[in-house]
């Protein structure tokens, strides 16, 4: 018997990028890959996104802008986590990300950055590699 939980996962795009088809093909292959998924739509808030991933007690959150708006959206979602004593949930980004940006928005707290064509493998394989259910199972 496991004591470990599955990852829980939270697939969030903000701001007002309504393009989610990326978002969805990555929720869908966490799931594939056995992770417990949360998708929440597009048009999220920062706050929105921090309010779901408290209740939905996940790992990780997985944000995605193709808006150019990231660096203020990203930003503002780990520094809210921050303030609501949930810093220990990973946040990762992807979507249309200038290379000079990657670096600041890891000094913010952005964990890793997959940009478009990055292998969903690639990405499972890192989230398995970097991030550990929080919380024994009930």
């Amino acid at each position: 018997m496991s004591t470990e939980r599955r990852l829980r996962v939270l697939i969030a795009k903000p701001g007002l990028d309504g393009h989610d088809r990326g978002a969805r093909i990555i929720a869908r292959g966490y799931r594939d890959a056995g992770f417990e998924v949360i998708y929440t739509g597009v048009h999220q808030t920062p706050q929105q996104i921090v309010s779901a991933a408290i209740q939905e007690d996940v790992d990780l959150v997985g944000l995605s802008c193709l808006s150019g708006a990231h660096m203020y959206l990203f930003r503002e979602v780990v520094k809210q986590l921050a303030e609501k004593g949930a810093h220990d949930i990973t946040v990762i980004g992807g979507g249309i990300i200038p290379p000079e940006d990657i670096p600041r928005l890891k000094e913010a707290g952005i964990r890793e950055i997959f940009l478009p064509g990055a292998p969903l493998e690639k990405i499972i394989e890192w989230t398995k590699e970097n991030v550990k259910p929080s919380k024994m199972p009930i």
